[in-house]
Order: structure tokens, then sequence, then C-alpha cells
């Protein structure tokens, strides 16, 4: 499938604010997700969920292009491979959420730009030097903290927290892997098709019924998914990844808010502690991404380079 050429205009100012509202409003999805699956089961809390965003993928594909020539991918198996992995973090999240505290969950959750780097050295044949590595170590060793014995109960919910970080970490480094070969509209496809149907085929047999409030509750989860990748999308087209990415952690402090205003749970001080030393070393990974790729952006430009 052929690309379609965007003419981009950067506004770095107004794609931070989106970010930051998309970030918000991704929070209050969780909220209500963690609420829901007090009550109902994880894997149909997450179909009805994942309705919302197989809409959103199958509206933007289907303004590019018919859905038969986005679903012609020149890496069919990856793409199956993560959109499978997609739906599974997404069971193992709504999963985790029933036990864990957001804001111990959303402080786990953010090692996944550390694991990225890890997975990429087999998946993409990347190379990470010393420098890199080191502050992976520190990152998980800020995860240690958050998980110390004493810390929070050592049960499934927080086995599927670290496999859900783990799981969303392998599908960004295959996603970057796909987009070797095909357009973000087939991996947007393929995301859309394969999540619908494996979470319907096995939410279906967890149903149960629910009353007029948390159908509407449901409703507001899939509006607010629709948003906020919507939101995510445009800010994207106003600045570069690199810029924005580091202002996905203000998700931390927002949910340890949420815990505490929604659901009376406050993060203790050696967790907030644990989520800090996470927090720093994934920037400091992003930054040293960001001088990598700038150094050779810089050495491919001089001239006399061939």
């Amino acid at each position: 499938m052929s690309s379609i050429g965007i003419t981009r205009t950067d506004n770095i100012s107004r794609a931070i604010l989106l970010t930051i509202i998309t970030i918000i409003i991704f929070g209050i999805q969780d909220a209500i997700s963690k609420f829901l699956v007090q009550t109902y089961s994880p894997f149909q809390v997450t179909m009805m969920r994942f309705w919302g965003v197989a809409a959103f993928s199958l509206i933007l594909v289907l303004r590019q292009a018919p859905l038969r020539q986005a679903l012609s991918s020149g890496a069919p198996g990856w793409q199956l491979l993560r959109a499978t992995l997609l739906i599974v973090e997404i069971w193992c999240f709504a999963r985790a959420l029933q036990t864990v505290p957001l804001g111990e969950l959303q402080a786990i959750s953010l090692v996944y730009p550390l694991l990225v780097t890890l997975f990429a050295i087999p998946l993409l044949g990347e190379k990470v030097g010393i420098f890199r590595f080191t502050a992976v170590g520190v990152g998980f060793l800020g995860a240690m903290v958050i998980v110390r014995p004493g810390g929070l109960p050592l049960d499934w919910g927080l086995f599927f927290a670290v496999l859900s970080a783990t799981l969303y970490s392998l599908y960004i480094v295959i996603t970057r892997k796909v987009s070797q070969y095909d357009t973000a509209a087939t991996s947007m496809a393929y995301t859309g098709i394969i999540g619908l149907l494996l979470s319907s085929v096995v939410g279906v047999f967890f149903w149960q019924p629910m009353s007029w409030t948390d159908v509407a509750l449901v409703f507001t989860m899939m509006v607010t998914t629709c948003a906020g990748h919507g939101l995510m999308v445009f800010a994207l087209s106003m600045a570069p990844a690199s810029v924005v990415q580091p202002f996905n952690y203000f998700s931390l402090p927002w949910a340890i808010f949420l815990s505490i205003v929604v659901f009376g749970q406050w993060i203790d001080g050696i967790a907030l502690i644990g989520g800090a030393v996470i927090v720093g070393a994934g920037l400091v990974v992003m930054a040293r991404e960001r001088q990598k790729r700038t150094t050779v952006a810089a050495a491919t430009a001089m001239p006399g380079t061939e």
C-alpha cells in the first residue's frame, strides 16, 4: 500500500497541550475501567473498550483507502502478532486494574520505554551502549522499589501489571519493525480487525448483564477511547514524537491524583520514589536516543558523504 504524502506544519506548544489532554482522557478511561472490573470480567470490559478502538481505527483507515487495499501487508505475520499482543496486553492491564492501585500500576507501566530499548536489540538489530544499559538497569531498580516486600501485595494483579508493560513494549518494537514494510493505515487496519475479533470471541463467554449506569460508563469509555486516540494523532501531526513523548510521564501524577480522589487509594512515599526513578531513567533513555538520531542525521547531511 503506497504512502500518502502529508505536509506537516509543526506547532510544538499545541502538540504538547494536546498530549497532556490525551493523558487526562486516558487516565479517566483507566479509572472507569478500574471501577467496572470490580463487578464485570476484564474480558467483557476489554471487549467493549476495544469496540471503540476498532471503530476509531477503521474509520481512519477507510478515509485513506479501501479496506482490502489497507490489509495488503508486506509482513502479515508480524502484523498479526502485533495486533494479538495489543489485545492480550489490554486484557492483562484490565486484570491488573482489579487489585493494583492506579498510581502504582501507572508507575509500573512506565517501564515500557526501557523494555523497548532492550527488545529493540534482537528484533530491530539496534545497538545499545553502556550508557543506555545503565539507565535501563536503574529504571528496573525503581520498579523493584515499588514492588518491594511489604509494598504491593504479591498477587496475580502485580504479575499482570508487569506482563502488560512487557507486552506493550513488544508491541511498540514490532510496530517499528512493520513500519519498514507497511503504512500506518495498514497497521491500524490489522489492529482494529484482529483486536475486534479476538476481544469479542473471548469476551462473549464472560458476558454479564449490565445496569444502565454501567452501560453509560462503558459508552463514556468508548467515546474517550476515540477522543484520546484522535487527539494523539493530531498531536503527532504537529510535532515529532520525540518532542511530545516525555510529556507522557504526566500520566503518573495524574494516575496518583485519580487514585486518591476516586478510589481513596494513596501511593506510599517509597513507591513514589520508585516511580520517580523510572521516569528519570526513561527520560535519560529518550534523550540519548534523540541525541543519537540527531548525530546520525547530521552525519548523513554532511556535504560529500555518500
